[in-house]
């Protein structure tokens, strides 16, 4: 398996964790933070603070409340309320060992105090603790419209009783509960399987895609009406092992990112091009094309993809400023893995005839757990965050490559405006005018 070119990316620092941590132990804390947990019960903050006028990472570990020291976090997620309300919420679900049995909770962290709601340390004092009667796989958390216009964020947990739990804020009461999740998700009800991956894109028009990828195999989505809330269209495959993620993106290239910046008006289909990327644990990734029209009979596989034992993690974003989307897979064969679809002459979107190839691979030295993508610097680059079974790596785009890429892109729009200015100026022949 050979790729086209070299990684891009150069890395910046990498924090050693004192315990490994699991697929479900990294998220976003904010815009420019990260939280990362681990097996033995340790949260880390991870971010850039300004020592000594220069910008260092710096890793510490947050003190949340309410997890025994014997206890082993399984997965953490954290979300930003929505407005009007303020404030970070951090949901945190651990299984603690109680002799005969394992008792598993779900604590979710919320400070509701004015000038309180986005620091950690108070946030990380302030527990809703909730046993839980299933042992919980992925928490995750996706924006809902509840009543009228108005949205709300709610948490989304899967667990081995075959069924997603919702949680939604009381706020009233200041606190979360647990509620049916067909009222709001009627998707989500009747799964084939135990969900060990979950993700939910807007679609617009008051419309949502969900799809779900199952420990048997099962890959599921659906089109859902919010405002009812029902589903409108829905597709299943089966595929032969347990699937690891399951990532739902827009299918747009950089002609349509074009034509939306300029105002134009986009063609019919243009604004409902969505794409489904599915890994597995044992067969190659494939990206099913086009879901709304197409459903899962477009598949396009991700060649070798297999080839690195089990893809883990997966990301799916414009690494190299084309404004055309790349695909990154992380391994348990400690590789990272970086595709592009390329189109013939012509070819637009993830339409037939093209195909996806391997830019680049880096190698790492432990099997490779999470990806994430944000600016965590603050200088308008984003960081690729890697978590893997003994820490975190930040890897960072190459200045040099950077900015010589920013010198051509003016040098084109300068050449593209003389040119303009040129037509604009150019003299009437009395022959024109006549």
């Amino acid at each position: 398996m050979e790729a086209k070119g070299n990684c891009p990316f150069v890395e910046d620092s990498f924090s050693r964790f004192s315990s490994q941590s699991n697929i479900y132990g990294l998220c976003r804390a904010g815009e420019q933070e990260l939280l990362a947990a681990t097996l033995k019960g340790k949260v880390v903050c991870f971010k850039y603070q300004d020592l000594r006028q220069k910008i260092r990472p710096v890793a510490k570990e947050v003190q949340f409340t309410y997890i025994p020291v014997d206890a082993e976090i399984v997965s953490i997620d954290s979300f930003l309320r929505s407005p009007p309300r303020r404030g970070l919420v951090v949901g945190i679900t651990f299984i603690k060992d109680s002799g005969d049995k394992a008792s598993p909770f779900l604590n979710i962290y919320c400070d509701y105090e004015p000038g309180s709601e986005f620091n950690l340390d108070s946030i990380a004092q302030s527990c809703l603790n909730l046993e839980l009667q299933f042992t919980p796989f992925q928490l995750y958390h996706t924006e809902v419209q509840c009543s009228g216009s108005d949205s709300e964020t709610v948490f989304l947990l899967s667990g081995h009783d075959q069924r997603i739990h919702l949680y939604k804020e009381n706020v009233s009461l200041h606190q979360f509960e647990e509620q049916p999740v067909e009222r709001l998700f009627p998707e989500l009800q009747e799964l084939p399987s135990n969900v060990l991956w979950l993700d939910v894109l807007s679609v617009g028009g008051g419309r949502r895609l969900s799809a779900f990828g199952c420990q048997s195999g099962c890959v599921g989505v659906a089109l859902v009406d919010q405002s009812r809330p029902e589903v409108l269209r829905s597709w299943r495959i089966q595929q032969d092992g347990p699937i690891s993620t399951v990532i739902l993106f827009p299918s747009w290239t950089g002609l349509e990112l074009e034509k939306e910046r300029d105002g134009e008006r986009l063609g019919d289909g243009d604004s409902e091009s969505y794409s489904l990327l599915v890994t597995s644990t044992i067969e190659m990734a494939v990206v099913y094309r086009d879901v709304l029209t197409r459903g899962l009979s477009a598949p396009a596989v991700l060649p070798d993809s297999e080839q690195c034992d089990a893809v883990l993690c997966a990301l799916v974003t414009d690494l190299d400023f084309d404004r055309q989307r790349e695909v990154v897979l992380g391994t348990y064969g400690q590789e990272l893995l970086c595709y592009k679809y390329l189109l013939p002459e012509g070819g637009r979107d993830l339409g037939p005839g093209g195909q996806f190839q391997l830019l680049w691979r880096r190698s790492f030295q432990s099997p490779l757990l999470s990806i994430n993508y944000l600016d965590l610097t603050g200088d308008g680059l984003k960081e690729l965050v890697i978590l893997t079974l003994k820490g975190l790596h930040i890897l960072q785009h190459s200045l040099t490559r950077t900015a010589d890429l920013v010198l051509k892109r003016l040098a084109s729009r300068a050449l593209q405006s003389q040119s303009q200015t040129d037509i604009r100026e150019q003299p009437i022949t009395v022959q024109e005018s006549e």
